[in-house]
């Protein structure tokens, strides 16, 4: 979920949104949105704080090259389904609180089956500093742009496990096939990835790099 930690000098507390952060839809139209942390379909199993709207925002840097990905994969009758981007410090913050009640595993045998709970953090799959809260990472998928069915990856988002890592070979070839193509396009369109999730993405000249940001989603 990052790509780098910096200090907690660099949180901005403003409650106001950026003038070039941007609602994703106003900049892609035609892309698909499945705001999990808004719902309960999520690794906790309840709507993440600063979710407060069924939306995604995003630096506008980084929505141009979704949209760059976009076209490229309308050609081969793909597009993109997003699942997070821009997420307030505050969300984070909320995962920390939760990880420290080891009693409440309601969700583990869904997302993380193999862990035990208090090594999510350690184990690199939560920080205390996320790159979405400097607002130009994405996590995302594949989809048939007509049916809308999600294109098989092997693992689903936020699964907390060595399958899905990009590079795992716990999948089949065609699930391997499917993430290195997700890559290749997002890479192309200027993200970078991380070795643990193949669904996560941080824009490379992302205007934030050491700003970690907390107002509310609406």
């Amino acid at each position: 979920m990052t790509l780098k930690i910096s200090t907690w000098s660099a949180l901005d507390h403003n409650a106001e949104i950026p003038d070039n952060f941007v609602h994703l839809r106003e900049v892609v139209r035609d892309i698909v949105e499945d705001v999990r942390y808004y719902s309960t379909d999520n690794f906790i199993g309840e709507r993440i704080p600063g979710y407060e709207a069924n939306r995604l925002i995003i630096t506008l840097e980084a929505a141009q090259a979704l949209h760059k990905a976009q076209r490229e994969l309308s050609y081969a009758g793909l597009a993109l389904k997003v699942f997070d981007a821009y997420r307030p410090q505050r969300a984070v913050d909320f995962f920390g609180r939760w990880a420290a009640d080891v009693h409440d595993t309601r969700m583990q045998q869904r997302f993380y089956p193999r862990l035990h709970k208090q090594d999510l953090f350690p184990q690199g799959y939560l920080v205390k500093q996320s790159s979405h809260s400097r607002g130009s990472t994405v996590d995302l998928t594949l989809i048939d742009s007509v049916s809308g069915d999600e294109i098989d990856m092997g693992t689903q988002f936020d699964f907390f496990d060595l399958s899905s890592w990009p590079s795992s070979t716990q999948v089949s070839a065609q699930q391997r096939v499917n993430r290195l193509l997700l890559r290749a396009v997002m890479m192309a369109a200027g993200f970078a990835g991380v070795e643990e999730e193949w669904w996560h993405f941080t824009l490379l000249n992302e205007p934030y790099p050491d700003r970690y940001f907390d107002f509310v989603i609406r």
